[in-house]
């Protein structure tokens, strides 16, 4: 059967050239394929009866028609007919029920059977043409229009953010005070009491694990487990229906949309994890569920012999951001969410793939170059992880103004420096005040350096001073999985103890690292959970733990009360000071219309820090002098004076000479948290135990 081509339809078209759009009387839908013979548009009933229309070719490959009576929450997929001829790089295969690429919403999930894989069995460039619908996701039709009420983004800047990684299931699974209906669901993480803990920490915005459409792997299942992370995307507009309380009808954007509505109301920003990359799909050896089957060729890279794909990933697949198709789909999804679900930001997943040309990284790239130009884009948060698997895959400091990148130069240097690595001073002085051999030069600012010491993939915060190993057992994969570079020391016991001696050093370890961490210049990023030493066993792959193990347990919230107390004034701590959050990089000369350097460096014994002393391979302490006096917005700040030791022996510090007469006050001691407020004699010493600091703040000079 064909649908109408009614004028109506072309409106539609005209207005949103691709997916499904609704108005009062029925739908239009519109599909790309450059390869395609003929397009079967597939409606399904609540039985589950499959009924078939087919659309018309228009201009520009698109494959369109419009159904009267199609209402808001109908479940629909398409069959492409057309060419299977993977030497040509084509692999069209009716036989599969495809989702659409703009679906707003997806219904189920993947049960894995061999009729998903468009390929035989024990051949990929053999078509399968068993019929995939009783086995695969639908595309689900969604209502165009959502009243934002008075919703109103908090738009703050980029020097001003504090950044918490988190899992929409995982933090609130466990959450005693969360309705347990809504547990590990969008409106779990809007409830109260999950915003409540956030607003407390002083975080200002919520980077969250991957929310579109995933896949949970064929071979994660067959073991009883799932992508717990979600770096498997197959619908890049439609939020994760397994998070949803509100069912997969379409409920899901509703719920999303109220969860960044409740967030925004907090003050809090929402960033979302980005995985554009790659796609679920995989190699030539996997699922056919959507884009292979449209136009394989115009979504992934694919190498000299067409049958196989460029893998730049680790992941079967690398999308194709030169072809213009591609290009466009990345940038409508963007905009979707921005627009339409209001986010503020997004972290893109292994971001250096985005930027790649034919082979090597290009920070004028197609995509990156449409980023820089598009006015809604633009203006969002745009966080790379600038490193991919490919040749030349690690591209720090190489995105264009604009971006912020992660910086793991930042999180090695400072796991080795409080771990006792020797030779690490310099290298410390460059990472806490904002990476400027990164980023200090083209136009970009300490704010390009997302600071981070953890982040999901790897150790927490507590692992990291509990184990020297990795301890991946309950992964299934013989402990091979995830790196072994994990620049970890467990105090000297691996894995939990009972010593207090050991248990109060990785304490104090744990509260060094998160000073460190929200005392540097540039972003910060707190992993989630981090807040109360939350552990995960020593695992450091956990992206198929979808359980006990990776959500957070509430109960170690309550006995670490104090571990959020301390973080929680940190972040204040640095929302007050802008020295603490500078716009741009200090010059260690005298702000204009003062009197002393923007940033100073000294021994402990109080006298200024040498070429020599710079070069002294065994030094682990240092103190810091802040003048407050920015020159940026917000005028002088108070002075601050930052005194570190990384030996593991006690440290006797003095004040420097010209700033003996201020009068200063203990802001932070990882030492004796429970010391801020004591005033100190500047003509007095301060004596540091081994691993810690102390941050003391004066009287504005």
């Amino acid at each position: 059967m064909s649908v109408i081509p009614a004028d109506r339809a072309a409106d539609h078209i005209a207005e949103a050239p691709y997916g499904a759009r609704c108005d009062d009387t029925g739908a239009s839908f519109a599909l790309f394929s450059s390869v395609a013979e003929a397009v079967d548009l597939c409606l399904f009933d609540e039985s589950g009866h499959e009924t078939r229309w087919s659309l018309e070719q228009g201009d520009a490959y698109l494959w369109k028609g419009y159904l009267p009576s199609v209402r808001p929450g109908q479940q629909y997929g398409f069959r492409v007919h057309g060419p299977w001829n993977p030497a040509a790089g084509a692999r069209c295969n009716p036989a599969k029920l495809l989702l659409d690429p703009y679906a707003r919403a997806v219904a189920g999930e993947v049960r894995w059977d061999p009729a998903v894989f468009g390929h035989a069995a024990d051949d990929p460039d053999r078509a399968d043409d068993t019929d995939s619908a009783p086995y695969v996701p639908r595309s689900v039709v969604m209502a165009e229009d959502y009243d934002w009420a008075e919703d109103s983004r908090p738009r703050r800047p980029m020097a001003d953010s504090t950044f918490y990684e988190v899992h929409v299931k995982g933090f609130t699974k466990l959450h005693p005070d969360v309705p347990e209906n809504l547990r590990g669901t969008y409106a779990g993480l809007a409830h109260p009491a999950a915003v409540g803990h956030l607003q407390r920490l002083g975080v200002t915005a919520v980077e969250l694990l991957p929310v579109h459409q995933f896949v949970h792997d064929a071979q994660l299942v067959a073991r009883g487990m799932h992508n717990y992370w979600g770096y498997q995307s197959i619908g890049y507009f439609a939020p994760h229906n397994g998070y949803s309380s509100s069912g997969w009808s379409g409920g899901q954007v509703g719920e999303f949309r109220r969860m960044v509505g409740a967030l925004h109301a907090a003050g809090l920003e929402v960033i979302l994890d980005v995985v554009f990359n790659h796609t679920a799909e995989g190699s030539e050896w996997g699922p056919t569920l959507c884009f292979r089957g449209i136009d394989n060729d115009a979504y992934y890279r694919l190498q000299d012999d067409p049958s196989r794909y460029v893998d730049d990933t680790g992941c079967g697949n690398t999308v194709d951001l030169h072809h213009p198709h591609a290009l466009r789909l990345v940038m409508d999804a963007l905009r979707y969410w921005v627009q339409e679900m209001h986010v503020d930001g997004f972290r893109f997943d292994l971001a250096a793939s985005l930027g790649r040309g034919t082979s090597n990284f290009d920070r004028y790239s197609s995509f990156l170059e449409t980023v820089a130009q598009d006015p809604t884009i633009s203006e969002a948060k745009l966080i790379a992880e600038p490193w991919d698997i490919g040749w030349g895959g690690y591209d720090l400091g190489e995105f264009p103004p604009g971006w912020s990148e992660w910086n793991g130069k930042y999180r090695d240097t400072v796991r080795d420096f409080w771990r006792g690595t020797q030779g690490m001073l310099p290298d410390l002085a460059t990472r806490i005040t904002g990476s400027a051999d990164l980023y200090g030069h083209g136009g970009r600012r300490p704010t390009a350096s997302v600071n981070i010491v953890t982040v999901h993939d790897g150790f927490t915060i507590a692992d990291l001073v509990s184990y020297d190993s990795k301890h991946n057992e309950a992964n299934g994969e013989n402990n091979h999985d995830g790196t072994d570079d994990n620049r970890s020391w467990n105090c000297g016991v691996e894995g939990p103890t009972e010593d207090p001696a050991v248990r109060e050093l990785r304490a104090r370890q744990r509260r060094n690292l998160i000073a460190t961490l929200l005392l540097s210049e540039g972003v910060p990023l707190l992993l989630g959970g981090d807040e109360f030493a939350r552990s995960q066993n020593g695992n450091n792959n956990a992206y198929c733990q979808d359980n006990e193990l990776t959500w957070f347990d509430w109960s170690a919230a309550a006995q670490n009360a104090d571990l959020i107390d301390f973080t929680a004034g940190l972040c204040r701590l640095r929302e007050q000071h802008p020295v603490f959050r500078r716009h741009q990089f200090f010059h260690g000369t005298p702000a204009p219309d003062t009197h002393r350097d923007d940033i100073d460096w000294y021994r402990p014994d109080g006298g200024a820090m040498t070429g020599e002393d710079w070069g002294v391979s065994y030094a682990q302490a240092i103190t810091v002098a802040l003048s407050g006096a920015t020159g940026e917005r917000g005028g002088p700040d108070d002075p601050f004076l930052l005194m570190i030791n990384a030996w593991s022996e006690p440290v006797d510090f003095s004040i420097p000479e010209p700033l003996r007469d201020t009068a200063w006050q203990v802001e932070v001691d990882t030492a004796q948290p429970d010391a801020a407020g004591r005033v100190l004699d500047g003509a007095t010493g301060v004596q540091l135990i081994g691993r810690s600091l102390i941050l003391l703040r004066g009287a504005p000079a």
